[in-house]
């Protein structure tokens, strides 16, 4: 969601910021602004100069004057919560007497009552937002330091926040907090950044360090130290990032969408890389932290996610139940938290989520932690906020992935849950003759992927016979269901085009009610022990005058069109099945002219509840 970048050194400040915020424009947003301070002048003390927009960050530029000359400054990009998108509720936020300049991720729960408190006070609210409740918290409290300043203000305050804050009586340092959203420092020689992403930093520098939650930090341009919110210093290493700025780059693509869509399979070569043992049939996971005897004493496995996440996850769980013989099951982990769930200790609790930062599974992580439960991570970004707070864990090693909509992130996690599955059976009563087989399999999928990324024209061609339909139904059984429930995902994210999936089984259980010709149909249909029962689903579709798009192994008689792709071993056919409903949502999206990398209403990394 929102974005925060800051920088204090020597260099012109306002461009530095506007370029993080371009790199930071996929995470979602509706309006932006940039605060910033030069040094004082003889016998004046140093100003704040601050410039907002509503719209995209190119609006934003096109309001900055030609003389906004500053070293030190902070900049955000919002995503509505409280009010609507407009210039007066962008960030960052003033107090009236534009000495204290505040950005924030987050939510402050308590903000519509501490905003009563402060208009008893006389205090004149310029938006509608919870944030500027912040800034007027620091700029009035009495105490001698920024720092203490900012602890007396968040010791008033409930809810998340990632927050980035400026005061014109302390031009040489910038302070910020973390507590549910992320803050990242990037470390420079003789000059500091912050971001809400390494995106924003990896051009400038690819030493960080990420404050955890309950961690505040104050960045000068020689040196940073940080501190928890009750004072106490902390021990901060810098960490070096493995992506390059060019990793976040085109590439020669017009989307993000369709670069991270035809890099999957490198990106799966690289999760599998220096992993599979040969020798025993099996995996090398040695950051799960999770020796044979821990493993071998594991009674069911549940895997919490959200979205793709939580799609990939169910795929997972059918991974882990018929390569390792453990029971599994995948639940939202916005729904699991909520629910008062029994932790039972022989269950073993998988989290998933691309940016290790998703808001409603780092909540259920921190709930499974508090009642004793073993917590592994399954993320892409190496030292998260979940990386973090789990016991150990699997990165699936993705890359970046800049377009909203995730595509080898998710083939990637899927992947993933395949090498704890093999990983898990080995060590339980998996053969080695079938070890060496998902082996196998494993090996041939960067292979299969290119093979289906070959047939893109022909798939774009079937998406742009299909764009104009009003709603479509997805279908598929066992290992085709959580397919379906992607596919259909994918399409409605980046098509807004209305999707709904069903197992093909429920189809005379309701659904069936709204097949006619305007409602076309994607079928799952892979070669296994469910292919008739798939082609019988398809007959009732037939039946009904529905057309019918087939996604298997082999060309469908009774499907309008099909797509093939290659076979692999049955148990890991779900994650070849997804990719060419990747491509339909695409074009689509593309041939109804959709904002594809940038979808309406969403935003990559959802923080906020």
């Amino acid at each position: 969601m929102c974005g925060i970048v800051g920088y204090i050194g020597k260099r012109d400040v306002a461009p530095l910021l506007l370029e993080g915020l371009q790199r930071l424009e996929y995470r979602g947003y509706d309006s932006a602004g940039i605060v910033i301070t030069g040094k004082p002048g003889a016998g004046k003390a140093a100003a704040l100069r601050m410039v907002k927009a509503k719209g995209r960050v190119r609006d934003l530029e096109a309001k900055v004057p030609k003389r906004f000359a500053g070293t030190t400054g902070i900049a955000h990009t919002r995503w509505a919560t409280h009010g609507s998108p407009s210039d007066a509720n962008a960030h960052p936020h003033m107090d009236a007497d534009n000495r204290v300049a505040v950005v924030h991720n987050g939510i402050v729960d308590n903000a519509a009552e501490l905003r009563v408190k402060l208009e008893a006070d006389g205090v004149a609210f310029l938006s509608e937002t919870d944030t500027e409740v912040l800034t007027h918290l620091v700029a009035r409290s009495q105490a001698p330091t920024l720092e203490e300043k900012v602890r007396q203000a968040l010791q008033l305050v409930e809810g998340t926040y990632g927050i980035a804050v400026m005061h014109a009586d302390f031009p040489d340092r910038i302070v910020v907090a973390r507590n549910g959203s992320p803050v990242v420092l990037g470390i420079g020689e003789k000059e500091m950044f912050v971001a809400s992403d390494v995106a924003a930093l990896v051009s400038h520098t690819r030493q960080v360090v990420t404050l955890g939650d309950g961690e505040m930090a104050t960045i000068k341009a020689d040196d940073f130290r940080t501190y928890t919110t009750e004072g106490s210093l902390t021990s901060a290493t810098p960490t070096l990032v493995e992506w390059e700025a060019e990793s976040y780059d085109m590439g020669g693509h017009d989307t993000y969408m369709h670069k991270e869509i035809s890099e999957q399979a490198e990106a799966v070569d690289r999760v599998l890389r220096g992993r599979i043992d040969d020798r025993f049939s099996t995996v090398h996971l040695g950051g799960l932290n999770l020796d044979a005897r821990e493993a071998r004493g594991v009674r069911r496995i549940k895997i919490l996610g959200c979205g793709t996440s939580y799609h990939a996850g169910m795929i997972g769980a059918q991974m882990i139940e018929e390569i390792a013989r453990i029971p599994a099951d995948a639940e939202p982990a916005s729904e699991f938290r909520y629910r008062d769930p029994v932790v039972d200790p022989d269950t073993l609790y998988v989290a998933v989520s691309q940016s290790g930062e998703t808001y409603d599974v780092l909540a259920a992580v921190q709930e499974l932690k508090r009642k004793g439960a073993r917590v592994l991570g399954v993320v892409n970004v190496v030292g998260s906020a979940i990386a973090r707070e789990t016991d150990g864990g699997l990165y699936v090693h993705a890359g970046p992935e800049v377009c909203v909509v995730s595509t080898k992130c998710f083939t990637n996690t899927v992947v993933a849950f395949a090498l704890l599955a093999l990983h898990l059976g080995r060590i339980r009563d998996l053969s080695v003759a079938d070890g060496k087989r998902i082996i196998e399999g494993l090996r041939r999928l960067p292979a299969q992927i290119d093979e289906i990324l070959r047939d893109e024209e022909r798939i774009a061609e079937l998406a742009a016979s299909y764009a104009q339909a009003k709603s479509m139904m997805f279908i598929g059984r066992v290992r085709g269901y959580p397919v379906a429930r992607e596919a259909s995902l994918k399409l409605k994210e980046v098509s807004y085009i209305h999707a709904e999936a069903y197992p093909a089984s429920e189809l005379k259980h309701g659904p069936l009610a709204l097949i006619e010709p305007a409602m076309p149909t994607v079928a799952i249909v892979p070669d296994d022990d469910l292919l008739e029962k798939n082609r019988a689903a398809m007959e009732e579709i037939k039946a009904r005058a529905g057309r019918i798009l087939a996604v298997g192994h082999r060309e469908q008689p009774k499907a309008d069109h099909s797509i093939v792709v290659p076979k692999n071993e049955t148990e890991l056919d779900p994650i070849l099945l997804g990719i060419p409903l990747q491509l339909l949502a695409y074009h689509t999206a593309l041939s109804l002219g959709r904002d594809i990398d940038k979808p309406r209403n969403l935003a990559k990394s959802v923080t906020v509840e």
